[in-house]
């Protein structure tokens, strides 16, 4: 049987790799083309872990080590760091997008659910230490990702204080926009102090938007 070389470069029959076959569930979707996809997924996840402990500048060969492959085969889904750090900006922006209607499905109050997703933000912007200096001198390729953080992020963000306003578990008048840049700064004096419990302070804040804020 002839063979020829998968994404993770092992060697596989000829019709499982996509190349001439088609996956037999449904049919249509060339089986290379899913292993391709699974392994970016892969290297997505991974990235994403070390750049959440190390920054975004960690080395090329440590996010290839959490993947369990060769840097070879990570500079062949993406050529540049930048390629792989849109890519998990991306990826993860995504993922929070669509955790916002799971959890109003699967959390026991709206309330709950936002604090949930915001606790989920949190990680999200634990991994972008560091972001700006990737695209120093690129002020339109980091103006892009914030603009596709601000249109993906903020209308879920909303739905899910809508819900919790709906139940009355929510009084106070912050709009998504307003409480995504509290929490953001929150977040941001994370790195630069070990005693410092982000997750404690996000839980007050969002905890104190069952209240009127006190009149001025």
């Amino acid at each position: 049987m002839m063979t020829s070389a998968a994404p993770d470069g092992s060697a596989v029959p000829d019709g499982t790799d996509g190349t001439d076959g088609t996956d037999g569930a449904d049919g249509a979707v060339p089986r290379r083309r899913r292993d391709v996809e699974r392994n970016q997924r892969a290297l997505l996840d991974a990235a994403g872990a070390v750049f959440a402990t190390s920054g975004v500048g960690a080395p090329v060969r440590e996010v290839a080590a959490a993947a369990g492959v060769g840097v070879a085969t990570l500079y062949r889904h993406f050529p540049t760091r930048s390629d792989l750090v849109v890519a998990v900006y991306r990826h993860q922006v995504d993922a929070c997008a669509e955790a916002g209607p799971a959890l109003l499905a699967t959390e026991p109050t709206p309330f709950a659910a936002t604090l949930a997703w915001v606790h989920g933000f949190v990680d999200f912007l634990g991994t972008k230490h560091g972001l700006g200096r990737v695209w120093e001198g690129d002020d339109a390729g980091f103006t892009a990702l914030h603009v596709l953080f601000v249109e993906r992020l903020v209308p879920v963000l909303d739905g899910l204080l809508d819900a919790a306003r709906a139940s009355g578990e929510v009084v106070a008048p912050v709009t998504a926009y307003q409480l995504l840049r509290a929490v953001g700064d929150l977040v941001a004096w994370a790195p630069q102090d070990p005693d410092y419990d982000v997750r404690r302070m996000v839980t007050l804040l969002v905890s104190g938007l069952r209240q009127e804020p006190p009149a001025p």
